[in-house]
């Protein structure tokens, strides 16, 4: 191929934030980041690159500078090396599989639903949903007493409701316990699994031991000492790509995780509408049994370039985008 035959672009977005939506200690107004499209022979594909705010390792400035260049050289004829960041190495493995035809069209948009908001509502949108129920609690926010009672509450409610947990290590051992004493022992096994309960790894690992509660790897797994591995009570890893890497390496990551009888994940970096429907491809792809967690979508006010089956969102298009570089 020559380098004339390649287009690209570099595009700009920030998309409003509903009220109320808190990163660890960051209010989040908006979501920004960049898309990339490309153009090949009369092929093309996108891309997102999103770096998320208090969990990324590169700020969107750093990205967008890592994406010029890389797209710059892609231009030019060559096979630009893979980022280190991990959210351009995402974007661009994205963008070059959908327009080589290696990203599958079909997609999972099953989403296990974020339980927040009015209780009576939650029970009647998780009592309605098809086929498995499977539905996320973020815990870890208000004192642990409190989430115990919250998630025993569901389980009560709903006999054949299963829930995943998120505490992004915010408890202390003692914290966990806490949770874990208002959660009926019998009604444990319908936790599919919690997320990093406590600071440190060794601690979670005591939890589970000690409470019948299985955990997930999640933050761990973007860790450079982490390996996949059977371990007792642990049932899955989380694989966030925007904060994980290339294709390639969630991939690998998947593979690892079944060969080891782990259950992996698919799940948003709260990516607008067009990286959350190539997530949902990629879930389809990858882990085809699993419930990807991608109900993110309804944090935003507007759709972007392409839209969620479904959602009422108003859809934004390319004109709504900044251009930051175009060849």
């Amino acid at each position: 191929m020559t380098a004339l035959t390649r287009v690209a672009a570099i595009y700009r977005y920030s998309l409003p934030m509903e009220a109320g939506v808190v990163l660890r200690n960051q209010r989040l107004k908006t979501r920004d980041g960049l898309l990339i499209q490309l153009q090949q022979d009369g092929q093309q594909g996108w891309g997102e690159i999103a770096p998320l705010p208090e969990f990324s390792q590169e700020t969107l400035d750093q990205a967008q500078q890592a994406t010029l260049a890389w797209v710059q050289a892609w231009i030019a004829g060559e096979r630009p090396a893979q980022s280190e960041w991990p959210s351009v190495a995402f974007g661009t493995s994205c963008a070059l599989a959908e327009m080589a035809g290696e990203l599958p069209t079909q997609a999972n948009y099953r989403k296990a639903p974020l339980c927040t908001g009015d209780p009576d509502e939650l029970f009647d949108l998780l009592a309605a949903l098809p086929g498995e129920k499977v539905a996320k609690v973020k815990v870890g926010l208000y004192e642990a007493v409190r989430d115990g009672m919250v998630v025993n509450v569901l389980l009560e409610a709903l006999p054949d409701l299963k829930l995943r947990l998120d505490a992004n290590r915010s408890w202390s051992r003692a914290k966990a316990d806490g949770f874990a004493k208002y959660v009926n022992p019998a009604w444990r096994d319908r936790i599919a699994f919690l997320e990093e309960p406590c600071k440190t790894r060794d601690e979670s690992r005591e939890f589970a031991q000690a409470t019948g509660i299985a955990i997930a790897w999640d933050e761990s797994v973007r860790e450079a000492d982490f390996v996949v591995q059977a371990e007792p009570g642990v049932a899955a890893i989380v694989i966030k790509p925007t904060l994980v890497g290339s294709l390639v390496r969630c991939r690998e990551l998947v593979m690892q995780a079944h060969q080891a009888g782990l259950v992996a994940v698919i799940s948003s970096s709260i990516e607008s509408s067009l990286g959350l429907t190539q997530l949902a491809r990629i879930a389809h792809w990858l882990t085809p049994q699993t419930v990807p967690g991608l109900d993110t979508l309804n944090l935003m006010q507007a759709q972007l370039i392409r839209s969620w089956p479904e959602s009422t969102l108003p859809l934004l298009g390319i004109d709504s985008l900044e251009c930051v570089w175009r060849s």
